[in-house]
């Protein structure tokens, strides 16, 4: 197996690992949280070590460049390079100079990526892990709510394309086959 199907399937696994995730009516940095959980314990069950808020490579932007940016979640592999891990609910090109600078270090990164749907693409060598959620303005009038169901891997029924036939409306209540009908 190449590298890059090694990495390929890991991120299959992660993916996997997200797509058995719900939750519902939680707020933005819930459901960041939430997946940053659910990569640690992806991490941790594969045996191994794992990092949360780990330096990376890249310094912050000016005036704190003295000072390193984070990764969500590092992980170290005894049988191969270590996994980097971003999860964002936008797309944020500060996210991917951190991944790609992870990358040139010899790490592989990972992105994590959730929201309703609409993913642009990193660029290589970065892989996405999508995680779909839906959103509703939440009552309280103090920002996004956000949900998800698992995938359950069924596709929808299929709509029959026979006429059922028409529809004869019936007077309610109707009379048990028992009892005498009204009247008689």
């Amino acid at each position: 197996m190449t590298v890059g199907e090694q990495v390929e399937q890991l991120a299959a696994s992660l993916a996997d690992r997200l797509d058995a995730l719900s939750f519902t009516d939680l707020t933005t940095d819930q459901v960041t949280a939430r997946l940053i959980d659910t990569v640690a314990g992806w991490a941790g069950n594969q045996g191994w070590r794992v990092y949360r808020r780990a330096p990376s490579v890249l310094p912050l932007p000016p005036p704190m460049s003295a000072r390193q940016s984070v990764l969500d979640v590092a992980c170290a592999r005894p049988g191969g390079p270590p996994i980097v891990v971003e999860v964002d609910h936008g797309t944020r090109r500060r996210t991917w100079a951190k991944l790609l600078a992870e990358a040139d270090a010899g790490r592989i990164p990972l992105w994590v990526r959730w929201g309703p749907g609409r993913f642009v693409a990193p660029p290589p060598p970065i892989l996405m892990v999508t995680c779909e959620v839906t959103g509703r303005s939440d009552p309280t009038g103090s920002g996004r709510m956000h949900s998800r169901l698992p995938r359950d891997g069924k596709p929808p029924p299929a709509h029959s394309a026979v006429r059922v036939g028409e529809a004869v409306a019936l007077e309610l209540p109707l009379a048990s086959p028992e009892a005498p009908a009204a009247g008689g």
